[in-house]
């Protein structure tokens, strides 16, 4: 069973730029396919970008595409979300997440995934 950690929240001003750090342990992540979430007061769980762990395809929600870039370090076992010109309607709970089985286009479009780290808080504010 797979443990995540996230990192690399914060405050940060609006076309500000922030990079989440999510490690693992207890297991390798090239055996799953990996999702980012994030989770605001008042709205649903929204899928962000997911990849897969077969050919590293990573889907990402409209809301992030051109500005999010998912990422993986295999050496280190973690994987990244570099969000740059971020927006005050990126402030939320961001999660990583891993399932073993689950499609990554399903993991983003239901926002699910059977493991979840803790989630860091990141802030968009002037």
């Amino acid at each position: 069973q797979v443990q995540l950690v996230e990192s690399g929240g914060g405050l940060v001003q609006p076309g500000g730029s922030l990079r989440l750090s999510c490690t693992a342990s207890g297991s390798t992540l090239d055996s799953y396919n990996i999702g980012w979430f994030r989770l605001t007061p008042g709205k649903e769980r929204e899928g962000v970008a997911c990849t897969s762990k077969g050919d590293g395809f990573t889907a990402y929600a409209d809301s992030a595409k051109g500005r999010f870039t998912a990422s993986r370090d295999k050496a280190k076992n973690t994987v990244y979300l570099q969000m740059n010109s971020l927006k005050p309607e990126d402030t939320a709970i961001y999660y990583c997440a891993a399932d073993p089985d689950t499609s990554a286009r399903v993991m983003c479009h239901i926002a699910y995934a059977d493991y979840w780290g803790q989630g860091t808080q990141v802030t968009v504010s002037s």
